[in-house]
């Protein structure tokens, strides 16, 4: 049997607090822990979510950290009572998320969504604290509100990134975001790990080559499940779980032809130079 390395690495977007771990959360994280998950960042998608998020946190101090706001999916006619019950909350999160757009299903609040968004992203911009970004189908209108405030942005992770390097390059024009890469990285039909680090290039090029320098760099990459959703080959159909981020950090190593604590070690600079906790 293969021993594996030990690794070190920050799941930056789990929705542990989630009923999907309500019978052995315990068990997911000592787990988690073995598997080297040095943190957890658990994402509110609503006012009662804030809760949950805030509760697991306080069982796990110093190990799971809340980020609290209204997800694009949960906005309705009611998002500016949700919005000031939630800044209402005797918390302190590590950011503002999880937030965004998403017309992937409907845009019936369409313009709701557009002015939660922009009304969270004035709140980062006040707190000081990083957001966590979802976005689906809306990436146009997303950037589009972001550039009003660009100079003013704390920073934060563009969850879930799935997109092309054009998607890509427009995304990290904000310095202060990094893409957030999970499960579909492993994809067997995905081109992310084309998107994120180019062609393969062989050792023997110098560094100085041009073919050296991926599309997206290490220092704009972090790491994150999206748990329980999302898991990584060869666990796709079964729950994710942060020990599962061994399988992405092994296909960013491949990807990238780094080693196994590059990724770690870079991705949790990264992650550190974005968030306080």
């Amino acid at each position: 049997m293969k021993t594996l390395l030990p690794l070190n690495y920050i799941d930056t977007h789990c929705h542990l607090d989630g009923e999907e771990f309500a019978e052995d959360r315990e068990a997911v994280l000592c787990r988690a822990r073995e598997a080297g998950c040095a943190a957890i960042f658990l994402p509110a998608i609503d006012f009662k979510s804030c809760y949950t998020v805030l509760d697991t946190c306080r069982q796990y101090p110093d190990y799971c950290y809340p980020m609290l706001g209204l997800h694009p999916e949960e906005v309705r006619h009611d998002w500016r009572e949700q919005l000031e019950k939630i800044r209402s909350l005797e918390a302190t999160p590590i950011a503002i998320g999880e937030v965004g757009l998403d017309f992937y299903w409907s845009r019936e609040f369409e313009q709701e969504q557009l002015e939660a968004f922009e009304e969270q992203v004035r709140w980062s911009i006040e707190a000081q604290l990083p957001l966590m970004i979802h976005c689906r189908k809306a990436q146009n209108e997303l950037v589009t509100i972001l550039k009003r405030y660009k100079d003013e942005l704390p920073g934060g992770v563009f969850h879930c990134f799935t997109g092309n390097e054009q998607e890509a390059r427009q995304l990290l024009d904000f310095p202060r975001f990094v893409l957030g890469i999970g499960g579909v990285l492993t994809f067997k039909k995905s081109h992310l790990p084309e998107t994120l680090a180019g062609s393969v290039v062989p050792s023997a090029l110098p560094p100085a080559s041009s073919a050296s320098c991926p599309p997206v760099p290490l220092e704009r990459i972090v790491l994150e499940t999206d748990a329980p959703y999302m898991a990584p080959v060869p666990m796709r159909g079964q729950r994710n779980e942060p020990a599962f981020i061994r399988h992405v950090i092994t296909r960013l190593s491949e990807a990238y032809q780094v080693s196994v604590e590059t990724i770690c070690q870079q991705t949790t600079a990264n992650v550190r130079r974005i968030f306080t906790f």
